[in-house]
């Protein structure tokens, strides 16, 4: 890995950006009581979902281009640095328990490996060849999908990641939190979250990583909806690993059902822990393994499974 220090110093003035601007309403934030700090911030994070609302249309273009390429057998992966990067990897890692995915299915790539998401590692951002070489690490190819996440827009590690994305014919999703016309992007997805300036001037670990989340939650959900890892509201694909996730397992068995606690807790064993396989059992008086093949005819699609059975 290339070192920070040996790299070029670089005085670009990036005061331009939104992300790196002065609030005008926090001017007196060091003169603020707790609670007026409280009411000020609590007021500046509306925006977060205003801007959501504003990049409505390319996060449904997100969701769409990625569950077509998940489907074809690909990848979603999550690229950034510092607070960007972390974010990334915690949507990645949220996927397996709540939509019973491979760990393999959705990953989160931050700078600096593992190591940088307990301790700030922020410098490696800088270096664009760390970003082209975690690609052809990942062998990211034709069916994959890398979302960049960079607050500022600038960070050279994730448009590294993205420009070898893109030359590996990857799909290429750049999400920032400043305009377009202050920093130009060429990929395939362009989604900008303009939640304006921090209230701590530079700081987007606050406004900006709140809306990040909010995109990412949005970006994973919807495609595993899109999957067929829900039905109705339910999260049918749940992985079964604990105390918590078995009681709510039943519970959606017994709601969907109609069947009391203990029947459904008996259909769940049955089925091996896996709701969805439940489900189609019940409804379809069918043993485990034709449940089983009946989803996989279906492409794990609930419903479908459930129309076949009526024709």
């Amino acid at each position: 890995m290339t070192s920070p220090a040996s790299q070029p110093e670089d005085l670009t003035d990036r005061g331009y950006l939104l992300t790196e601007q002065a609030n005008p309403a926090s001017q007196s934030l060091d003169q603020l009581s707790p609670l007026a700090f409280v009411e000020l911030v609590n007021a500046e994070d509306q925006n977060t979902l205003r801007a959501i609302a504003a990049a409505k249309s390319a996060l449904a273009e997100a969701i769409a281009q990625t569950a077509t390429a998940l489907r074809a057998g690909g990848r979603l992966f999550y690229v950034g640095a510092g607070t960007s990067g972390r974010l990334g990897v915690l949507d990645a890692a949220e996927c397996p328990p709540t939509f019973c995915t491979s760990p393999e299915l959705v990953q989160g790539l931050i700078a600096g490996g593992a190591a940088a998401l307990v301790r700030s590692s922020e410098g490696l951002e800088d270096i664009a060849a760390d970003g082209e070489r975690v690609i052809h690490d990942h062998r990211i190819g034709p069916h994959d999908v890398v979302v960049g996440i960079t607050a500022g827009g600038t960070t050279p590690y994730v448009h590294g990641a993205l420009k070898a994305a893109q030359q590996r014919g990857a799909i290429a999703i750049f999400m920032a939190c400043v305009p377009a016309d202050q920093v130009p992007a060429h990929y395939d997805v362009d989604i900008r979250l303009l939640v304006g300036p921090e209230v701590l001037a530079g700081s987007t670990r606050l406004k900006a990583g709140t809306v990040t989340k909010m995109a990412l939650n949005i970006l994973s959900t919807g495609v595993m909806v899109q999957l067929g890892k829900v039905y109705g509201n339910r999260m049918i694909d749940v992985a079964v690993t604990n105390t918590k996730l078995r009681d709510r397992a039943i519970r959606m068995l017994s709601d969907l059902t109609g069947l009391d606690r203990a029947a459904a807790a008996d259909l769940l064993d049955r089925s091996q822990q896996r709701v969805k396989s439940a489900l189609l059992m019940h409804w379809g008086e069918l043993t485990l393994a034709a449940a089983d093949a009946c989803l996989e005819a279906h492409q794990g699609q609930l419903r479908l499974a459930l129309d076949s059975l009526k024709k």
